[in-house]
């Protein structure tokens, strides 16, 4: 039933327990909830989880990308262009070097640095230069640990 996606009901305890056991998270997913969603425009997606019960992003595929990083210690970070942005993944406590080394193996041996932005600063400036101006770009070397949502530009030769 629907309105059992936000807290559940007694075969998702059941599962919860089991799960406790094993030291896993549990994620509820319905798929006629999930479908319903696809057709739905963002104000409308809203609307129907709060009647759901739901927070936007905390419901199926949002829900279960998060539980399964968080399982296989895995995070994001991004790069940026004027053709792209890309999301790559990546090991928690991956350093700037081995980051880079996911674009491509050149990156890592030849890196020199990263100059690095986190995700929420940039939204809030709007703008690369803008976060430049406020100070919030930072030149990382090759000892950096990269956080979840960084912003990344790889400075290498080779």
């Amino acid at each position: 039933i629907d309105t059992d996606l936000s807290a559940g009901n007694e075969m998702v305890d059941k599962v919860r327990q089991f799960a406790g056991k094993e030291g896993a998270e549990v994620v509820i997913i319905s798929a006629q909830v999930e479908s319903e969603l696809v057709d739905l425009d963002p104000d409308e997606r809203k609307e129907f989880l709060d009647d759901l019960g739901v927070k936007e992003g905390e419901s199926g595929l949002p829900a279960l990308i998060r539980a399964a990083y968080k399982m296989l210690n895995l995070q994001t970070y991004y790069t940026t262009g004027p053709k792209e942005t890309r999301a790559w993944t990546i090991k928690v406590g991956a350093t700037a070097p081995q980051a880079a080394g996911e674009i491509h193996t050149d990156f890592e041996k030849g890196f020199i640095r990263a100059e690095t932005i986190g995700y929420d600063d940039l939204v809030k400036c709007g703008s690369e230069k803008e976060a430049k101006e406020k100070g919030l770009m930072r030149s990382e070397g090759k000892e950096y640990v990269v956080k979840d949502a960084d912003v990344m530009l790889f400075r290498f030769n080779v």
